[in-house]
């Protein structure tokens, strides 16, 4: 988890969620607050995704065609392909 921790998505995530529970440790629970919690659990679920998404590339393994990393792995194997292609002209 070398650079991850200082993501800009999962720090994001994890200070608005030391503000939330600031802002709603002493009020009751209501409707709102549920909202506000729950769309702090899908922020962190996204960026602990992306997270997962960027190991993956790392590794070689391919990610969802959603993620973040797809356009730069599509990238990458669409110019490894014309690589491997220019290589077969030339034999």
């Amino acid at each position: 988890m070398r650079n991850y921790l200082f993501a800009s998505g999962l720090f994001g995530a994890i200070t608005s969620g030391i503000a939330l529970l600031r802002g709603t440790r002493d009020a009751p629970i209501t409707w709102r607050a549920v909202l506000a919690w729950l769309s702090w659990g899908i922020t962190i679920a996204l960026a602990i995704g992306a997270i997962v998404d960027f190991r993956r590339d790392e590794r070689g393994e391919t990610v969802s065609f959603d993620s973040p990393v797809a356009p730069v792995q599509f990238k990458r194997a669409k110019k490894a392909l014309k690589a491997e292609q220019k290589a077969q002209k030339r034999s």
